[in-house]
């Protein structure tokens, strides 16, 4: 296992209900697990699966981000968007992957593995250093990010909207056809609500549709030589690239021909990265 450059940064998250006033400290850290996963891909629902039995854990927030490059197999994925692939290319560079991959799991957007082996998945989030970083308040309609010393560098605050519980998703053709794949806390709503430069921030939050819970993260990529960086090209998804003549946004690369990903991680081991979570809210 590579390590990343060191942080000490957290993850921080609290029930949030509609009307009512949410608080957490940085004590308060749960894992983040985001699995990249496809209904067109028939190497998915074991990973599905594990993330399934992850979601009943209350101490790991999982996600079900769905990824659009393997809809031209036969079957769209009707949960499938762009920002979600956006979003796992703009970890591949940092994570030592040379593009994306199903199934993936990447684990407080610093360690990257397959997702078959649920031991091994709770032993890469063991491995997670402690973390600590801003609180964050939940009061109605808006995101408050507390003053946090020695923080000036800018990082972006995320809010992402997930059905709770988990679903059925029968599939008719592709792969998978024939087969009925679980899916849990299946992402609906990826959107970057601002920047937060360790002074007090207040955000509007939009209002959720239907039963949606929400999270608020706040995540930075920092490393030797990597900054933050915003293409109009691509701008959910900017603010994970480095500043790199070699990483540019037309590297983004969705709905291409199959040979252009990977079927699986080259190196199935988990890799680490320094893409990480600084805080996160989730209601």
């Amino acid at each position: 296992m590579k390590q990343s450059a060191a942080f000490n940064l957290a993850i921080i998250a609290a029930v949030f209900g509609l009307g009512s006033t949410a608080q957490a400290s940085a004590g308060q850290s749960p894992a983040v697990v985001e699995l990249f996963t496809s209904q067109g891909c028939s190497s998915c629902p074991p990973a599905n699966a594990n993330l399934v039995k992850l979601s009943n854990d209350p101490d790991v927030l999982a996600l079900s981000f769905s990824v659009t490059y393997w809809d031209y197999l036969g079957w769209k994925d009707i949960f499938g968007k762009r920002e979600f692939t956006d979003r796992q290319v703009t970890y591949e560079p940092a994570l030592g992957q040379s593009g994306p991959f199903t199934p993936q799991m990447v684990i407080n957007g610093h360690q990257s593995t397959v997702g078959y082996d649920l031991n091994e998945i709770r032993r890469v989030i063991a491995s997670e250093p402690a973390l600590s970083g801003p609180g964050i308040a939940l009061v109605r309609d808006a995101a408050v990010i507390d003053a946090a010393k020695d923080r000036t560098d800018a990082v972006d605050v995320w809010l992402v909207r997930y059905a709770p519980g988990t679903v059925q998703v029968p599939v008719a053709r592709g792969e998978n056809a024939g087969e009925t794949l679980p899916h849990a806390h299946v992402v609906h709503e990826l959107k970057r609500l601002g920047t937060w430069d360790g002074k007090m921030l207040r955000l509007p939050i939009p209002a959720a549709t239907g039963d949606l819970k929400s999270a608020i993260i706040v995540q930075e990529q920092k490393a030797a030589g990597f900054s933050l960086q915003r293409p109009t090209e691509n701008r959910l998804a900017a603010s994970f690239f480095p500043r790199s003549p070699a990483i540019r946004p037309a590297s983004i690369l969705v709905d291409a021909p199959q040979s252009i990903f990977n079927r699986s991680a080259r190196d199935p081991a988990q890799s680490a990265a320094s893409c990480r979570h600084i805080s996160l809210r989730i209601g």
